[in-house]
């Protein structure tokens, strides 16, 4: 009996079989997400739908059967300690066996890019297991290790955590990611005040220098939500609690909001809440599917053997365009002030985030950790043409450095599930890293919760929140990439703006200010 195949799905699955630039498992991934988004969308309530079709709020393109977590954290300790019935595999011994059986299960992770988009909170889960390896021992290791881990898991949304404390895993893991200027994986440095030396965050610095990585999470903030150790960075900024993750992401366009809004008043007293709303009914409805019909928390060895729980995943109340929104209400009621660079206008910004906050800790979610969604400033796909990422100042538009993290700084006390900005700073600060920690921790004093920078003159670079290569970018379009993100790369880079950052040169001036 032949399954009836509309001509629009036939004609892309035979855009995707002979594309010149794919490779076979990347036809692989895209032929899956045409046959699941050939699937009926969960059930939604009316208004919900209007309000997808409009492109008040966008979906992430996660598919129209949720069957799997958009983002997986498992418990990799005790899957080190303990092994694995399922994959048959006994708990490591020594370091040889804790990055064998990692790389074994990382290939049973699931999540929406069909790759790991969390590698555990690596020095702390090796550490234990180097016992009498020397320096130069666990660098050859580790080299070895984080060039397997680019080669088979191929996406930039794969993201490993190290710090906050000095181990000689976490030295080896920053040789190894400064040498080998990998795209995967992406990397988050925790830093606490109180355990991290002074010299680690320097050597951190000069990583970022060196490469556009890691980014920098401040630890305290992140411990007072998750509690110390309970949680991880993932993918491009997302913070999750560990033994869980992130059941979905949906994000409010708030830019699209304010265009259908005549006055500031009827944008916060009924427009905003309406699409709040409609945002919760579709996450909702996604998070239904996944519980109680996809099978995946009744089925999951990653569930019955205590690496996930399905009460510690969160879904993700994302937003975006909130630069663009400010701007266009201002307009509406006349002030002249725009975003990031005028103290009313960004005062009207830190209302809606505010606004947002209280929505989404008072309204409870059918399925999620503590039974609420967590906020998050989503930083932008691909596709978006128009639009600023989360809460981010516009592209190619920006004042120096320390009015700009001072601008976006107060954001970050509502977004849980993360919030980033991305300084571009002129590459004479290859010679002063001693600056990049000065607004590394200038920003974590004036209350930011994630630090992130690239620097003019690499190649390597962050988009939106993952890692490019611009040489890779360039050849794209000819000869296709073994990255899976290239192409969102190469997308966002026309799309976005991304890459017209303009970069800022941090005088010791402007060092010494900041940090007070």
């Amino acid at each position: 009996m032949s399954i009836p195949v509309t001509p629009g799905l036939q004609t892309r699955c035979q855009q995707i079989v002979t594309s010149p630039t794919l490779t076979p498992q990347q036809k692989h991934h895209f032929l899956a997400l045409e046959a699941e988004n050939n699937l009926p969308y969960p059930a939604l309530p009316q208004a919900a739908r209007e309000a997808l079709d409009e492109g008040a709020i966008c979906d992430m393109f996660e598919g129209h059967a949720p069957y799997k977590p958009r983002y997986v954290l498992p418990d990799y300790a005790k899957f080190l300690a303990n092994g694995s019935a399922w994959l048959e595999l006994e708990g490591a011994k020594a370091l040889d066996d804790a990055l064998s059986l990692l790389t074994i299960l990382y290939h049973h992770v699931p999540s929406v890019t069909g790759m790991p988009v969390y590698l555990g909170q690596l020095d702390a889960l090796l550490q234990p297991y180097v016992r009498i390896l020397t320096q130069e021992e666990i660098d050859i290791r580790i080299k070895r290790f984080w060039r397997y881990l680019d080669r088979t898991l191929p996406d930039a949304f794969v993201h490993a955590n190290i710090g906050p404390y000095d181990t000689p895993v976490t030295r080896a893991i920053l040789r190894a990611d400064a040498e080998l200027k990998q795209v995967a994986p992406n990397l988050t440095f925790i830093y606490d005040p109180q355990i991290t030396p002074d010299d680690l965050l320097l050597d951190v610095a000069r990583n970022i220098c060196a490469c556009s990585k890691p980014h920098i999470a401040n630890g305290p903030l992140h411990d007072n939500i998750f509690t110390k150790g309970g949680y991880g960075i993932v993918s491009c900024y997302n913070s999750l609690p560990l033994g869980g993750g992130g059941s979905t992401l949906v994000r409010l366009n708030l830019k699209v909001i304010a265009e259908g809004s005549r006055s500031l008043e009827e944008f916060f007293t009924q427009r905003l809440p309406h699409y709040c709303q409609q945002q919760l009914a579709i996450i909702d409805a996604r998070c239904d599917f996944l519980y109680q019909q996809s099978g995946f928390f009744e089925h999951s060895f990653l569930v019955q053997e205590g690496l996930i729980a399905a009460d510690r995943f969160a879904p993700m109340f994302g937003i975006y365009g909130l630069a663009e929104a400010v701007n266009i209400l201002c307009e509406k009621a006349n002030i002249a002030g725009r975003y990031g660079k005028d103290e009313q206008a960004n005062a009207l910004g830190y209302r809606i985030s505010e606004q947002l906050s209280a929505f989404v800790e008072n309204t409870p979610v059918k399925h999620g950790w503590k039974q609420r969604a967590l906020l998050h400033a989503q930083s932008g796909i691909s596709s978006d043409i128009g639009t600023t990422p989360g809460a981010r100042l516009p592209y190619g538009d920006e004042p120096d450095p320390i009015t700009h993290l001072l601008a976006v700084a107060p954001h970050h006390a509502w977004y849980k599930a993360g919030i980033s900005d991305i300084l571009t700073l002129d590459e004479t600060v290859k010679r002063n890293p001693q600056a990049v920690v000065q607004l590394c921790l200038g920003a974590f004093n004036a209350g930011m919760r994630e630090f992130t920078a690239n620097v003019a003159g690499n190649d390597l670079v962050r988009v939106t929140g993952y890692m490019v290569r611009l040489s890779d970018l360039e050849k794209f379009r000819a000869e296709g990439s073994r990255t899976n993100t290239t192409w969102l790369g190469e997308e966002a880079a026309r799309n976005t703006h991304i890459l017209e950052r303009q970069p800022r040169v941090v005088s010791h001036e402007q060092q010494m200010r900041f940090r007070q």
